[in-house]
């Protein structure tokens, strides 16, 4: 599903309108962007616990990032990150679940699914965080191996095989900070938008980065795209970035008969797991610019950690890590305009 990117400049200023804060956008194509919050619907649903691992079981062992998409037989899959397990090395690898839909609880454990291989030139126990889109019939699987982004693909969304490059190895790219992990990709534009983290060992500091590409294996140069502000400058509080575009359109009252796109990226951004576990959320028109040092997009937090947004039959999902960080949660997720009462910085506080 394709989406279309807005070029213009957006301003400081938000103005209310029709009891809700809209954006203010500057620019020939001036137009006004309702800005929603996301609310959890009903209660949680627990999918995935800490798996068996066999010989490289571990107590201390802790489902983190991960992916869930739908296969091509119909079936529900979710891989994650297992850190802190006895594999070696950095001490990740993934493990695989699946259902018949993506409303049922306690999904079938169905066994460790990839493990990092270094004769590729990935770390060893360094495989991290997982993430799964399908164009045209393939499905395509982003992953890092503890230094770089590294590409997979596979023809039944089930059984993946790495994509290897002209150096006969996986990865697409690394940097400019250290630990290059948690890649999502966005298609808008007619082009993939590669969102991604890492972290500054000199500096103490985590941000979000960006690369584009047309076809999946060349990439822009990186674009910092959010870091620091109120979520915080240290090397972890930028950690798991996911965007989702949520479209809207208005009347053109200067071409009558046809509608204009107002459409606002929205970044997930987490900042802490665990008991307290806090994610950022900002809206912009622009998905290479949600704030560096800069919390005119921010519009509130919600409760969870490493989120993944879904959108199926016309309902939206999210799905989080447990809080005891011992298990992955679904709930239902809709999309609600920020009432002007509440004030665009406290939202979800």
């Amino acid at each position: 599903m394709y989406r279309i990117r807005i070029h213009t400049l957006i301003s400081t200023l938000a103005i209310i309108f029709s009891g809700c804060f809209v954006m203010q956008v500057s620019g020939s194509d001036s137009v006004d962007r309702p800005v929603l919050r996301p609310e959890i619907q009903g209660q949680w649903w627990q999918v995935a616990g800490n798996p068996d691992l066999g010989r490289f079981t571990n107590p201390g062992q802790q489902p983190v990032d991960f992916a869930i998409w739908q296969a091509k037989d119909g079936t529900w899959q979710l891989w994650s990150c297992i850190r802190n397990t006895k594999c070696g090395g950095n001490t990740r690898l993934f493990y695989r679940w699946e259902a018949k839909k993506l409303t049922d609880r306690n999904w079938k454990p169905m066994g460790i699914a990839m493990q990092a291989d270094v004769k590729l030139g990935e770390q060893k126990g360094g495989l991290q965080a997982p993430h799964v889109i399908k164009v045209a019939n393939v499905y395509y699987m982003f992953y890092g191996d503890w230094i770089r982004i590294c590409l997979a693909k596979s023809d039944d969304g089930k059984i993946f095989t790495r994509l290897l490059n002209e150096n006969r190895q996986p990865d697409l790219f690394s940097g400019p900070y250290n630990n290059t992990r948690d890649a999502m990709v966005l298609i808008a534009d007619k082009k993939y938008y590669c969102y991604y983290t890492g972290h500054s060992t000199e500096e103490n500091i985590g941000a979000d980065f960006c690369r584009t590409s047309k076809d999946l294996r060349r990439w822009s140069k990186p674009v910092k795209v959010a870091a620091g502000g109120r979520a915080g400058g240290t090397k972890y509080s930028a950690e798991c970035p996911h965007v989702v575009y949520i479209p809207g359109t208005k009347p053109n009252k200067r071409r009558l008969g046809t509608r204009e796109n107002t459409g606002l990226y929205y970044l997930f951004r987490t900042q802490r797991y665990g008991k307290n576990n806090v994610s950022s959320i900002y809206a912009s028109p622009d998905p290479l610019n949600f704030g560096v040092d800069d919390d005119r997009y921010f519009i509130g937090t919600l409760a969870v950690a490493a989120p993944e947004i879904l959108k199926y039959n016309n309902q939206y999902y999210i799905a989080a890590l447990l809080p005891g960080l011992n298990g992955i949660r679904v709930a239902k997720l809709k999309w609600v305009p920020i009432e002007a009462k509440d004030g665009a910085s406290h939202i979800l506080d």
